[in-house]
């Protein structure tokens, strides 16, 4: 079946980046086919933030894509964003449901076997994104977590497991083996890389290739 595949803005909003610049990219890369768009810019205020995902939500109607904002339930409500993509460490998905509306995303980060099973047991989350998988340069010095722990990760979990850390259209095929439903990336869709249609296409036929997917 067809993967999930997030885009993971790059963080420059406010910092070398403006809103136009993050909306025709966010509208672009719903038009090629990604499904899940994760709003992750911190170098700018609440107000700038909200006014920014509010645009980004208007340039994916018409397409499949959903829009999630990283962390900032405030933010996500008043931008009238698809859903909220918790970090590992941040309050419970429980609590994010008892204020929202019935269809709002709840997504969360994890990083071992033990964070997904205790994040998705509730049933209070819809998909995880684990990592990281691969090395990469947004992590220099990290170790990666490597495709085991992913595989053992999507076993273990309730829920859809996105793979997110130094992936590329190149070893999606490996994610896709590991058994998880899809990818998340900032670098795979930064400038410089293969254009996001490309992308797409690539990461789509690697799975439906090997029987990944959601």
């Amino acid at each position: 079946m067809r993967p999930v595949i997030c885009l993971i803005t790059d963080g420059r909003l406010g910092g070398g980046r403006d809103a136009d610049a993050l909306v025709q990219s966010v509208g672009a890369a719903a038009r090629a086919g990604v499904d899940l768009i994760q709003v992750r810019e911190r170098a700018v205020d609440d107000l700038a933030l909200a006014a920014a995902v509010g645009r980004c939500v208007h340039a994916v109607r018409g397409t499949r894509a959903r829009v999630v904002v990283n962390d900032r339930l405030d933010v996500a409500l008043a931008g009238g964003a698809h859903g909220v993509h918790l970090r590992g460490d941040s309050y419970p998905a429980a609590r994010v449901r008892s204020m929202t509306a019935a269809g709002f995303l709840v997504g969360r980060s994890v990083h071992n076997v033990e964070e997904a099973v205790r994040a998705s047991a509730d049933g209070s989350v819809d998909y995880l994104i684990f990592g990281t998988v691969f090395a990469t340069s947004s992590k220099p010095g990290h170790v990666p977590a490597g495709l085991t722990l992913l595989a053992d990760t999507v076993r273990a979990a309730q829920v859809p497991v996105l793979a997110v850390g130094g992936v590329t259209a190149d070893n999606a095929p490996l994610v896709a083996r590991a058994g998880a439903a899809g990818v998340a990336a900032i670098g795979l869709f930064a400038d410089g890389a293969l254009p996001v249609p490309s992308s797409v296409d690539r990461i789509t036929r690697a799975f439906d290739t090997l029987g990944g997917g959601s």
